[in-house]
């Protein structure tokens, strides 16, 4: 056996290459991704623009030091400032991280106002990653299970409940900010609508409080805008991306304005590998990939052709509680536990993922067709009507 440590329960495949939506195993057997590695191949496998510039990038320099200037990072902070309307990055190797850097800026806008033990509300259901913060700030027991003592600091309130959001400020003057997923990956799929998100920006601005948008896993043109709050313009204070800006590269990113921008200084956070040349180039080859071939309006019809596509499909067939989605982030979910879908489909040349226990996932690269959608739905929907009517 390897000698890795027993951290996933892998499916009993591994992959030799991909070609756009396509994935190859060992033996041949060609699959459909609609996953992407967890929402991370933005622009699918072996794409040649990223290709070629990562190939271009190796060749030149992979790794100097934030100890000196990064000419990449500087390009692609400008980028994301522009997209984004905020003033200020931070580049480091995953969402976890990126989270990480939020909550400590939170924490320090807390401690200039001379705020002794700093409060962050967060959601229930949400996903925030796994290291000892992050997990504390994510609302699911079962992950956070066997790692006590959590980090305190964090009060949990209902997704999208504002009058909840509104109590906890009038009985907790220590809150400086509010953290939440646009859109719940983890969660299910649950969207924030955009009556709630302007609400949210109103109470943060009443209050003083940052608004924090974790757009880790809906970002980066998902939805069919850049990023998740872009639906309402319920621009936060704070907002984290990782997954799919360097399509498989690992970065993450840490954006601010407002009440975050120039919060930090020199050696109040930092990353050794964060934002290194190869990263950086991948990002901007990203954005510019999905702006140059219209991914993002892709995503919006591609989504749209899925979630009808299902629909359809499926209607009549009694136990499917809601399809719902936003561009290429799509959730079926049913009236019972349904992990066993991932491994049929993976025999049907289909990969899902099962989250929340009864909320089927697709994650689909911006690059997928409706040809694309067509196939999925051939594959999938025989086999959640297989499952439903056992």
């Amino acid at each position: 056996m390897p000698h890795l440590m027993n951290t996933y329960a892998r499916l009993p495949v591994a992959f030799t290459h991909g070609e756009g939506v396509w994935l190859f195993d060992e033996a041949g057997n060609r699959y459909l991704d609609a996953l992407s590695g967890i929402a991370v191949s933005t622009l699918g496998h072996n794409h040649p623009r990223l290709v070629r510039t990562i190939a271009a990038q190796a060749g030149r320099v992979l790794h100097t030091s934030n100890l000196y200037r990064i000419p990449l990072q500087e390009e692609l902070s400008d980028r994301l400032a522009a997209l984004s309307g905020m003033d200020e990055v931070f580049f480091c190797n995953s969402g976890c991280e990126a989270n990480e850097a939020a909550i400590k800026l939170a924490r320090f806008y807390g401690h200039k106002k001379g705020i002794e033990q700093p409060t962050i509300i967060v959601m229930e259901n949400a996903f925030h990653g796994r290291t000892l913060a992050t997990l504390s700030a994510t609302g699911n027991r079962k992950t956070q299970a066997g790692f006590e003592p959590l980090v305190s600091g964090f009060v949990r309130v209902p997704y999208k409940n504002i009058d909840a959001i509104r109590a906890v400020g009038e009985h907790n003057h220590s809150v400086v900010a509010v953290m939440l997923e646009m859109v719940q990956g983890e969660g299910g799929i649950n969207i924030a609508d955009a009556a709630f998100q302007r609400e949210l920006r109103q109470v943060c601005d009443e209050r003083g409080w940052m608004m924090i948008c974790d757009e880790v896993q809906c970002g980066m043109g998902r939805t069919g805008k850049w990023f998740g709050w872009q639906h309402a313009g319920a621009k936060p204070d704070v907002m984290t991306l990782a997954k799919g800006l360097g399509s498989g590269v690992p970065i993450g990113a840490c954006v601010t304005t407002g009440l975050a921008a120039g919060l930090f200084g020199p050696g109040n956070h930092g990353s050794t590998f964060g934002g290194n040349p190869l990263a950086c180039a991948a990002g901007l080859e990203t954005l510019s990939t999905i702006e140059d071939n219209g991914l993002m309006a892709n995503a919006v019809r591609v989504g749209e052709a899925i979630r009808t596509g299902i629909a359809e499909a499926l209607s009549g067939v009694s136990g499917v509680v809601d399809i719902r989605g936003q561009g290429l982030m799509i959730g079926i979910e049913l009236d019972r536990p349904c992990g066993a879908l991932v491994s049929q489909a993976l025999e049907a040349g289909l990969l899902i993922n099962v989250t929340a226990e009864r909320v089927i996932r697709l994650l689909p690269a911006l690059v997928f067709t409706e040809q694309d959608a067509q196939t999925l739905v051939e594959r999938l929907a025989p086999l959640v009507r297989r499952h439903l009517e056992q």
